[in-house]
């Protein structure tokens, strides 16, 4: 593993990213590592990507993970939790990255939308703009809104508009209201 100390999470994230190519299991980087990409610079102790897999090939994945060295833990969400499963992995620094079965509204399709930025060497999948700000309204805490606002503000007139409000009505009416709230600021 490439980790040398904590606060190394996207090395981490690297080493993740290499097991699920392996694997061929799609994903997009979401979280904090995200924000950053689309302008939002903020600390996080942890990397974030969403997966496309059911719970049961997370479970398989669980094991592929731990034989490559990874430190595991599974966690099962019941029937009201947006997310239905979260595989946590750690190394020796106790860094982490956290790898989600699906998020409830997800759209298959915001996999294809994910954009690549070069890391290291490597290539990172980034979930796009409209996914992010519409995840981000669908969080709804405080930090969520304000990381989608800041991205919006970015570069306002580069949004594809229709698509993040088809996206973010897939999260719900309150994801819907947020939205509407912070593209009014």
């Amino acid at each position: 593993m490439r980790a040398s100390a904590p606060g190394q999470s996207v090395l981490l994230l690297l080493d993740a990213v290499a097991v699920l190519g392996n694997e061929e299991v799609d994903y997009a980087v979401i979280g904090a590592i995200a924000a950053s990409v689309h302008a939002v610079v903020r600390a996080s102790v942890n990397a974030d990507a969403v997966l496309s897999v059911s719970r049961q090939q997370l479970a398989e994945l669980e094991r592929r993970f731990r034989a490559a060295g990874f430190q595991t833990e599974l966690t099962q969400g019941d029937e009201h939790d947006p997310i239905p499963a979260m595989l946590r992995l750690r190394d020796q620094h106790d860094n982490r990255v956290d790898l989600l079965a699906g998020l409830r509204g997800l759209e298959f399709a915001a996999f294809s939308r994910a954009i690549e930025v070069p890391f290291m060497g490597e290539i990172l999948r980034v979930i796009g703009r409209e996914d992010f700000i519409a995840m981000k309204a669908f969080a709804g805490g405080p930090q969520d809104l304000s990381d989608a606002e800041r991205v919006i503000a970015m570069a306002p007139e580069t949004l594809d508009m229709t698509l993040l409000r088809r996206v973010t009505q897939r999260y719900g009416p309150a994801a819907i209201a947020a939205l509407e709230i912070i593209l009014t600021r």
